[in-house]
């Protein structure tokens, strides 16, 4: 496939193309995928979730400059993937992520790809998986993940990045905001952005007093969202390895304070899943998701194209007028295929 290949070989406008075939789900992204699949594996994928107006657009926007100074031999090259909400009644979005990161415009070093949600909750949107095996086969060494900024309902990245940056800010009106549905326990470093506000201080003390209740016994460990509970056996060299702590770290992204101290604490996480194996474990913990997801739509789509005619819509008229539950209707449809309609004929 010649956009593969433009893809490997580092041509902006093939990957551009591609990456709209992957958004649209078209047969011809879906092969991209498969071909650009085998050089996938490569980039280090960082989430940034947080509430609005925490000023994640401008961190992630530091952060890429940052990463694109020189450093040694060379710089590194980064691929920002920005999440805006979809309008319900236009089904648009403004996408404003490439208005306020318009001085990386230019950079050869730098790609951004806004995306809009398209109703999928989570913070992010269903195809974002998708566009980051793109960008990760295209040669990307890390990829920046900016959530919508949903609040609470943004555990989902957790699932897909391999660290987690949770983004706070004081005078907001709720020092605990994070603490709220598991959305602290995602975070593998947590970033009080505008700290020249007052108010800094309350914000960290809060944050560092959720932390310690979120770590009380070696043998128990959040990850991604859910408590994972250690076997006995395990439980005495669990305790042996290093357990990460989240860093809070102090940030002002307009003007690049805490900056360098943060991509340290993105680098140390890094380094401390790959010494201890949690690196492959987050990677195979995303790849069953995105293979669940598939699983499931490839299944409903299936299963729905295979009913009668009419089937399905009789359903949802039997559960509107109360006739049957979703429970039973999901049972008439999948015991009888097509009771349901002859029932009611």
């Amino acid at each position: 496939m010649d956009l593969v290949q433009g893809i490997l070989a580092g041509d902006r406008l093939a990957l551009a193309r591609t990456l709209t075939q992957v958004e649209n789900g078209t047969a011809e992204g879906k092969s991209a995928l498969s071909l650009l699949f085998p050089h996938t594996g490569k980039a280090h994928l960082v989430g940034v979730t947080g509430a609005s107006g925490t000023g994640k657009s401008s961190l992630v926007n530091q952060l890429a400059r940052y990463y694109r100074m020189p450093a040694g031999e060379s710089t590194r090259r980064v691929a920002i993937v920005a999440v805006d909400p979809t309008s319900p009644f236009t089904g648009g979005a403004i996408l404003g992520d490439r208005i306020r990161m318009r001085d990386l415009a230019g950079d050869p070093g730098v790609f951004i790809r806004s995306m809009a949600t398209r109703g999928s909750l989570g913070g992010i949107a269903s195809a974002t998986s998708a566009v980051v095996q793109v960008l990760d086969a295209a040669g990307y060494d890390l990829i920046l993940i900016e959530t919508v900024g949903a609040g609470q309902s943004e555990v989902d990245i957790a699932r897909l990045a391999h660290t987690t940056l949770v983004v706070e800010a004081p005078g907001l009106g709720d020092d605990i905001q994070a603490i709220k549905a598991g959305i602290l326990e995602i975070a593998d470093v947590l970033v009080v952005n505008k700290a020249d506000l007052p108010g800094v201080e309350n914000t960290e003390r809060a944050l560092r007093g959720s932390l310690n209740l979120a770590h009380p016994v070696p043998h128990r460990f959040i990850h991604h969202g859910k408590l994972e509970i250690i076997p006995e056996q395990s439980a005495v060299s669990a305790a042996s390895e290093p357990l990460w702590v989240p860093p809070i770290l102090r940030t002002v992204a307009l003007d690049g304070t805490g900056i360098p101290k943060l991509a340290d604490a993105i680098a140390d996480h890094r380094a401390h899943l790959e010494t201890t194996g949690g690196w492959e474990q987050r990677v195979r913990w995303r790849l069953q998701t995105e293979l669940d997801q598939l699983l499931q739509t490839t299944l409903v789509e299936g299963f729905r194209s295979r009913l009668p005619a009419g089937a399905y819509e009789q359903a949802v008229q039997d559960m509107l007028e109360r006739r049957l539950s979703p429970f039973q209707a999901v049972e008439k449809l999948v015991d009888g295929a097509g009771g349901l309609i002859t029932e009611h004929t």
